[in-house]
């Protein structure tokens, strides 16, 4: 009964495997969310917005007061102007924005190029799309890419570059010099660009800098980011587009067809944390850094190839030094073996052999948590 499109996906790996470890009992390294809540002046106001009745729907591009918030966290950090009433749309998360971003920018046999490993959620966006996905490695140990193969991948086909920086599943953060070379050749192309930018805060070594502020980005790029990972509420599923009018209003086309709104109490809570003062954002990272570093540290001693990330929720490992076991045998016998969950990240490649044995773990748990898990991995050994 399903499409010919939606075929070649079935349930996503992080939904398997989360539900591996509630029939195991593991810990769940698996899928990057906390297990902490995020600000409590954010909580408090979510349930202010519930108990003054803000509970209907929100204005189709979300309430005005977040789309200034957003506008003025673009200005603050970055140095990006946004008109909050034309050019910042409210999502139903990242995911949501990216989805609705390919529905609306692309024609069917149109080709979007992205790096693999991608996060799961691209491929059926361009899928759904009836567009086409054309993919550029990241090569371990540093997740480099030729540019001279991105150069390749860009098409007369080409409606649009997807890049997600600090990226997810590897951690890396995009150097100044690899953003300046897939801005030259967009321009060049004359192709738009999508930018996942939800780990934005959450950086450890370099520094994040959007696309859409290098020379000739700002007119063609469409920057999508969200409160989940930052603040630490992924349930929440507020998340946010920037672009041009002409971006935003066609992605607005897209998204009120799909949730049409979303998060009525959830947006004036969000409008808070966008507030918060720099501190808050370089303590998160902080913070999360060390949790980085008490994983990395315990996954080494455990017999792991560990890939310390430059930035966001997780650390990508390579199990050759276990045996000839692929990914995902190796994550689907992981909780019987030691009680842990993890992510084997060959999914996340169209090569799958190129991914075969990179397995993805979630750093985002309380230390002690993170703790328990390393204790029982160290049963590889």
């Amino acid at each position: 009964m399903l499409s010919t499109r939606l075929r070649p996906f079935g349930v996503t790996i992080f939904s398997e495997m989360s539900m591996l470890a509630e029939r195991t009992g593991a810990i769940n390294l698996g899928q990057g969310f906390p297990d902490q809540d995020g600000p409590q002046s954010m909580i408090d106001a979510a349930v202010t917005a519930i108990r003054e009745g803000r509970n209907q729907y929100p204005p189709g591009p979300g309430i005005l007061e977040l789309r200034k918030a957003i506008a003025a966290h673009q200005r603050h950090f970055y140095g990006l102007e946004y008109d909050p009433e034309t050019e910042v749309l409210v999502t139903a998360g990242a995911t949501e924005a990216i989805t609705a971003a390919m529905l609306a920018l692309c024609e069917p046999d149109d080709e979007v190029v992205t790096f693999e490993p991608y996060y799961d959620s691209y491929a059926p966006a361009i899928a759904m799309a009836g567009a086409r996905r054309r993919v550029v490695p990241l090569r371990p140990p540093l997740w480099d890419f030729d540019v001279e193969q991105l150069a390749a991948a860009i098409t007369p086909r080409t409606r649009l570059v997807l890049l997600n920086s600090p990226h997810n599943p590897t951690g890396k953060v995009f150097s100044d010099g690899e953003l300046a070379s897939i801005a030259r050749l967009c321009v060049e192309a004359d192709v738009l660009a999508v930018t996942d930018e939800v780990y934005e805060h959450l950086v450890f070594e370099g520094r994040h800098v959007p696309l859409a502020s290098l020379p000739g980005m700002r007119e063609r790029t469409l920057s999508v980011s969200s409160a989940g990972k930052t603040f630490s509420f992924t349930g929440w599923k507020i998340g946010w587009a920037c672009g041009t009018p002409a971006l935003v209003s066609a992605v607005r086309t897209a998204k009120q067809f799909m949730t049409y709104v979303n998060g009525a109490p959830f947006q004036p809570a969000v409008t808070v944390g966008l507030g918060l003062p720099d501190e808050f954002f370089v303590s998160a990272a902080a913070d999360l850094a060390a949790r980085r570093h008490r994983l990395c540290q315990g996954l080494e001693a455990a017999g792991f190839e560990v890939f310390r990330p430059a930035a966001t929720y997780f650390a990508m490992t390579d199990i050759r030094r276990f045996g000839p076991e692929d990914g995902v045998e190796f994550c689907r016998r992981l909780p019987e073996r030691c009680g842990v969950v993890a992510v084997p990240a060959s999914v996340l490649y169209d090569d799958r052999e190129a991914g075969r044995s990179f397995v993805r773990f979630a750093f985002c748990k309380r230390p002690e948590v993170i703790d328990d898990a390393v204790s029982r991995l160290r049963a590889l050994a």
